[in-house]
């Protein structure tokens, strides 16, 4: 009896230790989960790298593609688990056919842990018309934070990606998606047009996949891309320009 009274009191003495192993346990289970992700291939990487009209500098915010617009950017957010520099073929297209870029880098490449990084990027340019994008879960936390800041946008560019809010009525938007995308889900898609604004436009590239949109390889349930990735990303910029210009 004293052997089971001492055990209860040592227990009893150290109860804080409990919530501590179940933190811990939490930011295990967190970090193992964050530590598996898509990488950029060494085309993406190679993108990174300025030339020709575009030039690549590293900002507070993550990264700059400047190239010959002077009045207008896309703020960019990244899919989930996916490397930032990943897109940078898409982007640096986006720069050469004159919409600069700026490229959020997320914390633990999540971008609901920074959904409101947009007005960071604001506060430090001076652009006349600011653009905000995204791709697949990038996309959903750009649509929150269009629906809330719409008097500070031009428009919405979604990749794969829906909204979960009502969005600003006068504001452009704009949805583009692959026809063998596996991994976005449709019937979300589907009610998301019940979000839209006024001024939406839904886009399907044929042979296009979810991952085609950046330069990671292929991602887990996704179909496959029929079409070569530059088409993807030349597509995207052509569809996008058109229906800003």
């Amino acid at each position: 009896m004293k052997e089971e009274s001492k055990k209860k009191s040592f227990i009893a003495r150290r109860w804080w230790l409990i919530p501590i192993a179940v933190l811990l346990l939490v930011a295990i289970v967190f970090f193992s989960y964050v530590s598996v992700y898509y990488h950029a291939d060494d085309i993406a990487l190679a993108a990174m790298e300025s030339k020709d009209c575009v030039t690549v500098s590293k900002t507070s915010y993550g990264y700059l593609f400047d190239g010959p617009a002077e009045d207008r950017t896309l703020i960019f957010y990244p899919g989930g688990k996916v490397d930032e520099k990943a897109y940078a073929p898409l982007l640096s297209a986006f720069a050469s056919a004159g919409m600069d870029v700026c490229l959020v880098k997320m914390p633990f490449r999540l971008a609901v842990f920074g959904a409101n990084a947009a007005t960071k990027v604001i506060s430090e340019h001076s652009y006349e018309k600011y653009y905000l994008g995204g791709h697949s879960l990038g996309g959903a936390m750009a649509a929150n934070y269009a629906a809330t800041h719409g008097e500070e946008l031009a428009g919405l560019i979604l990749l794969a990606a829906y909204p979960t809010k009502k969005l600003p009525s006068s504001m452009l938007e704009i949805l583009i998606v692959g026809s063998e995308d596996k991994v976005v889900n449709r019937e979300k898609i589907e009610s998301g047009r019940a979000l839209a604004s006024e001024k939406y436009r839904e886009c399907v590239i044929e042979g296009g996949n979810h991952a085609g949109f950046g330069s990671y390889g292929a991602q887990k349930g996704d179909g496959d891309l029929l079409i070569a990735p530059v088409a993807q990303w030349e597509e995207t910029v052509s569809l996008v320009l058109s229906a800003i210009e």
